[in-house]
Formats: structure tokens, C-alpha cells, sequence
């Protein structure tokens, strides 16, 4: 066990706990530190965002960032439950691989998946991590976020080639979120794994946010410009349905009409 690491965290949940603003010496006293101990301990974690401190008095106090992370995690736990059927009745529909996605960072985290049934099938694991920048789900999230240039740069970092398939141009990817923001659906195609290629689709909620994916992953044997086109209708309907569940306002649409373009806009399902 890191120590180090051990000891700032249990200062945090103690901070937390006392629903007030702390001194050095009220830290000390709590764990049986040295006072050079305790304010080196609040002084990292201010540092690293988990802490304030009070310019008047001195004092800490737990800072927002527990309760932002607390609640992304409270609403992706929610989330999963709530769209579960409806990942559910997609894989039942199409045979594939059906999962659930959010975005962190650089990558795409998966929440919950169903796998294919059949005997050659896509894989991807619950807890798993891949590229944003590489995956349908993550092409869909970031396509919805309307990036600029400078906000990939800065989400993103380097883009490097997973396979020989793989966006390494900025230029290239900004190209692909915009023809993903038209059709409503983001494409990989052998991009992270070859052999495997996927559709995405982002779902919003009540504000409008683009707050996870559905994306199926489908070998690409499977992936004829033909069969993707009536994978992706059945993906859109199934997003469309998934954000309604979640407090998204919808309006009477055909089945493969497109999810909005932007969370910044806002808009109605049309």
C-alpha cells in the first residue's frame, strides 16, 4: 500500500465528514501527525485540486471536485440501469455487440455490454479503455462536443496509429467528426483493432449533454457498406430511445433520423 497516497485520501473523506473548514493543527491532532506533516498533506491536496483554503482564515475545506466526480459517478451508475433494455433490445435485434460508452479524457470507457451471440464476434470488456479517437463511440462523444481544432489538440494529445487504419491527422479527424455530426452516426472501420469495425451513436439527456454512447462493434466480415447503413438505422433508434429515457426531448421522427449534432445547440430530436 502507498502510504503517501493512503494518508491523503483518508484526509479527504475526514475533511469531508466534518461539514466545516479545518485547521493544520485540527489534521494533526485527527491522525496523530506532525503539524509539518499535516500542512504538507493539505498543501497537496490544494495543489492538486481536492482542497481550499481560505485566505481570511487559513482554514481547508473539501473543494467542488468531490462533488462533481460524486455525481458523474452517481449519474453513470443511473444511467447504466436506466438504458440497459434498450441495449438489450438492440443486441437481440442485430446479433452484434452492443455497449455502452462514456468519455474520460483521451479514451472512452465502456459501462456495460451484450455480447454477440454469434460464432465470430467482436470483442470488449466492461471497465475497458480504448482511443476516443479511434472507436465509433468515442468519434460519436467528441463529434457532439463540436470540437475546434484547438480543443482536440488539448483533449487529445498526440494521435497515435493503432493500426494502419488509424487517424493521425487533426486535420482528418475534424473532417470525420463533421461527417459524423451530418449522418448522426460515427464509423470505425478497423481503426483500433483490425478485423473490427463499429457504429456509434451519442445519447443526451435532459440538458441537452451528450453523456455516453451506444456503439456496436461488428467484425469486419460483417461490415459491407450496405449492412453498416441498416446497423447504424437500428443504432440511431435505439440512441434516440435511450435519450428520451434519460429526459431528452423528442418529437414524432422517422426511425433513422439523426440524433442532434451538438450538444451546444440544444435542439429538438429532428
Amino acid at each position: 500500500m502507498d502510504s503517501t497516497l493512503a494518508k491523503g485520501l483518508a484526509a479527504i473523506e475526514w475533511m469531508t465528514r466534518q461539514q466545516r473548514d479545518c485547521r493544520v493543527t485540527d489534521l494533526a491532532q485527527a491522525f496523530g501527525m506532525a503539524r509539518s506533516n499535516a500542512h504538507r498533506t493539505l498543501q497537496t491536496l490544494v495543489d492538486c485540486g481536492w482542497a481550499v483554503q481560505d485566505p481570511a482564515t487559513s482554514a481547508y475545506r473539501p473543494s467542488l471536485r468531490l462533488f462533481e466526480l460524486g455525481a458523474l459517478v452517481s449519474e453513470a451508475t443511473d444511467m447504466g440501469s436506466l438504458l440497459r433494455p434498450h441495449l438489450a433490445a438492440l443486441a437481440q435485434q442485430t446479433g452484434e455487440t452492443i455497449h455502452l460508452a462514456v468519455l474520460d479524457g483521451a479514451e472512452i470507457v465502456y459501462l456495460d455490454k451484450f455480447d454477440s451471440p454469434l460464432p465470430v464476434a467482436a470483442y470488449s470488456r466492461v471497465g475497458g479503455r480504448a482511443a476516443a479517437y479511434c472507436v465509433a463511440s468515442g468519434k460519436a462523444l467528441l463529434a457532439a462536443a463540436a470540437p475546434d481544432l484547438s480543443a482536440l489538440h488539448e483533449r487529445l494529445g498526440t494521435l497515435t496509429a493503432h493500426t494502419k487504419n488509424s487517424i493521425t491527422s487533426f486535420d482528418a479527424l475534424l473532417s470525420e467528426l463533421e461527417r459524423t455530426r451530418v449522418r448522426g452516426y460515427a464509423e470505425n472501420r478497423e481503426e483500433w483493432r483490425l478485423g473490427v469495425c463499429g457504429l456509434g451513436v451519442p445519447v443526451f439527456n435532459a440538458r441537452g449533454e451528450a453523456v455516453a454512447a451506444v456503439g456496436m462493434s461488428v467484425p469486419s466480415i460483417r461490415f459491407a457498406r450496405t449492412q453498416a447503413r441498416g446497423l447504424a438505422d437500428r443504432l440511431l433508434a435505439c440512441a434516440r430511445d435511450a435519450s428520451v429515457t434519460l429526459g431528452y426531448r423528442a418529437s414524432p421522427v422517422p426511425a433513422s433520423a439523426p440524433l442532434p449534432a451538438s450538444t451546444t445547440r440544444r435542439r429538438r430530436l429532428e
